[in-house]
């Protein structure tokens, strides 16, 4: 006689079988049957799908990165939390901050369910941890300043809901981002972002087009949260932090697209300021050497258009010869 099936996991197969995200999709039916050329036309027309459903989140997605700014602004950081795939791709986008952008790494965090060798290995059972999504906010010393990202492509990750929870709790914005409406991590959350990407061409393989829409969502919060600080001018990073040979190019290349100089006075405006490509573009268009540059930015809160505009009006307009 076979043994019954514990109440738990029927719940949760039951659980499984209503979100979009674990269903079976009919285009890949025969995924195993097929060449490598047409398995892979296969997972391409898949992922061809993902952006056109994030375009359907931008106006949530807004919402994220606007009280992310303002968290900042105030003092606080962006926040994300996941398990997992999920976690990995939270950790990903926060650590590209620093070197992107010349921000502590304390600014945009990552968090993932079971710590960091989660990193790299699975651990077993953490993402079930409700307690601990709490655990590890309380670790970070939230404060209601802070912005939380909770991510889980299924949106039932109860390491999640209950890291959400708590933030929401304490008086911090909140955002979910899931996969499959009606997630439960929409509850706790102020913001849900719901990208559906439909069945995965692997029957629950969410690493994959549910993994590639969250790491385009992550890419636009970051990025676009920097972009409302003042960290790019133009669409160039001017803020790059450049610690090494290739960066150091890299600056040197922004220094020259922003202003239209050569190479040689790049170098020597970069020299002068210590690799900030920020300041050796506002010397190279305002005529100023590194300190007034620097002194101009920090007057203008490290936000280079507005520095530019307002240095080159206050200098007087050449008279004509008569």
């Amino acid at each position: 006689m076979p043994l019954s099936q514990p109440s738990s996991s029927h719940s949760l197969i039951n659980d499984l079988a209503r979100i979009v995200s674990e269903g079976r999709n009919p285009d890949t039916l025969d995924i195993d049957t097929l060449s490598t050329v047409d398995v892979l036309s296969k997972i391409n027309a898949e992922d061809a799908k993902v952006a056109a459903s994030v375009a359907t989140q931008i106006k949530a997605i807004a919402q994220t990165v606007d009280a992310a700014t303002q968290s900042i602004k105030a003092g606080g950081r962006l926040i994300y939390i996941g398990a997992g795939t999920s976690g990995r791709l939270g950790i990903l986008d926060a650590v590209e901050c620093r070197p992107t952008f010349s921000v502590p790494d304390s600014l945009v965090v990552g968090v993932i369910a079971g710590g960091d060798d989660a990193i790299v290995h699975a651990v077993e059972g953490a993402e079930d941890n409700r307690a601990a999504g709490k655990g590890d906010l309380v670790a970070l010393s939230l404060t209601k300043n802070d912005t939380v990202v909770g991510i889980s492509a299924s949106g039932r990750t109860p390491y999640v809901s209950g890291a959400l929870t708590y933030a929401s709790e304490l008086g911090c914005t909140t955002a979910a981002i899931a996969c499959s409406p009606e997630a439960a991590i929409f509850e706790p959350a102020a913001i849900t972002i719901c990208p559906v990407v439909g069945p995965e061409a692997l029957t629950g393989s969410t690493r994959m087009k549910s993994g590639t829409a969250q790491k385009m969502i992550l890419n636009m919060i970051s990025t676009t949260t920097m972009v409302k600080l003042g960290k790019t001018y133009e669409n160039l990073m001017v803020d790059v932090n450049a610690t090494n040979e290739k960066l150091k190019a890299r600056a040197c290349r922004i220094v020259m697209q922003a202003t239209e100089c050569d190479e040689a006075t790049a170098i020597e405006a970069l020299d002068a300021c210590e690799n900030k490509a920020k300041v050796a573009i506002l010397m190279v268009l305002t005529n100023t050497n590194a300190e007034q540059a620097a002194k101009s930015l920090s007057h203008h809160n490290g936000y280079l258009r507005k520095a530019v505009k307002t240095d080159t009006a206050d200098k007087p307009t050449p008279k004509a010869d008569n």
